[in-house]
């Protein structure tokens, strides 16, 4: 594997894991506590919760801050040591603005 797939699929990875975080549905502080065991819901699916749909500028809007957070840490690592961390922060940030400018953007 080149090192160029192993920025995109850190940058891929990291960025569907934001979006899963964004479709997650808030918990009541009532849920957090729960109830008593004989009134819990029993079954399959009875633990299942309807995900939050995202709109495409709301997924737009995720993938930037993506590539910001990325830019803006790799502009933060100034030391000669950490050259080759922000090299690979700055390539996961260039795949992901590939992805926000579209097909043949390459």
């Amino acid at each position: 594997m080149r090192a160029r797939d192993k920025a995109a699929v850190s940058a891929l990875r990291a960025t569907l894991a934001a979006l899963g975080n964004a479709e997650a549905v808030p918990v009541d502080e009532a849920e957090l506590r729960g109830v008593a065991l004989e009134h819990s819901p029993a079954g399959v699916g009875t633990t299942e919760a309807a995900r939050r749909e995202l709109s495409e500028r709301s997924v737009v809007d995720i993938v930037r801050a993506e590539a910001a957070e990325r830019l803006e840490v790799a502009a933060q690592l100034t030391a000669p040591a950490h050259a080759d961390r922000a090299a690979r922060l700055r390539t996961e940030a260039a795949v992901l603005h590939r992805f926000l400018d579209g097909p043949g953007s390459e």
